[in-house]
């Protein structure tokens, strides 16, 4: 019982720590890399799907990506998807090929993003909280009902405790070295 509360708690606290691996992700730090687009999606006869799933996106030089729409007719739809998705990113169009230039971040801008990181590792951290509370609201509620003794409830909490603060690690470690990436030059 205890174990399976343990791993429900495990599980949900990992899930918050890939969560602010994906906004991390959505995140600008001035290199060209494929999972800026991940996100946007195209409308595409009719109904929404993922970008790469209607185009090749791949990353031509540092500062670059490239967006090859399967269908000629698709890359005004593609274009207009990039441009409204609100990362400041304006695609050119060549042809058949879509080139998204990534403008070099500004100093306010790296400050601003680092900002930003802080605020969303600060929510995932207290994701963890979240999950910690309500586990040891159900082995309150279980050393209440006798379901177990007050010896197996403390060395739960303690055991929960320490994968509280194993994912606050992870996502605090994640948070700084984004944080390093963003604010070098």
């Amino acid at each position: 019982m205890i174990a399976d509360i343990k791993k429900d708690a495990e599980q949900r606290m990992a899930g918050a720590v890939a969560a602010f691996g994906q906004v991390l992700k959505k995140l600008r730090t001035g290199r060209a890399h494929t999972s800026l687009l991940e996100h946007i999606h195209v409308d595409y006869y009719g109904s929404q799907v993922p970008l790469n799933q209607a185009a090749n996106v791949a990353v031509e030089d540092a500062r670059t990506l490239s967006v090859t729409p399967w269908e000629p007719k698709m890359v005004q739809v593609i274009e207009k998807a990039i441009m409204t998705a609100d990362l400041g990113l304006n695609p050119v169009t060549a042809g058949t090929v879509i080139r998204v230039p990534l403008p070099a971040l500004t100093e306010e801008r790296r400050r601003d993003l680092a900002k930003h990181i802080s605020r969303e590792a600060e929510q995932a951290r207290v994701a963890v909280r979240n999950v910690r509370r309500d586990v040891m609201a159900d082995l309150k509620e279980l050393l209440k009902d006798r379901e177990i003794t007050e010896d197996e409830d403390r060395k739960a909490q303690q055991s929960i405790q320490e994968l509280t603060d194993r994912y606050s690690g992870q996502i605090d470690k994640v948070s700084e070295e984004k944080q390093k990436e963003i604010m070098q030059v």
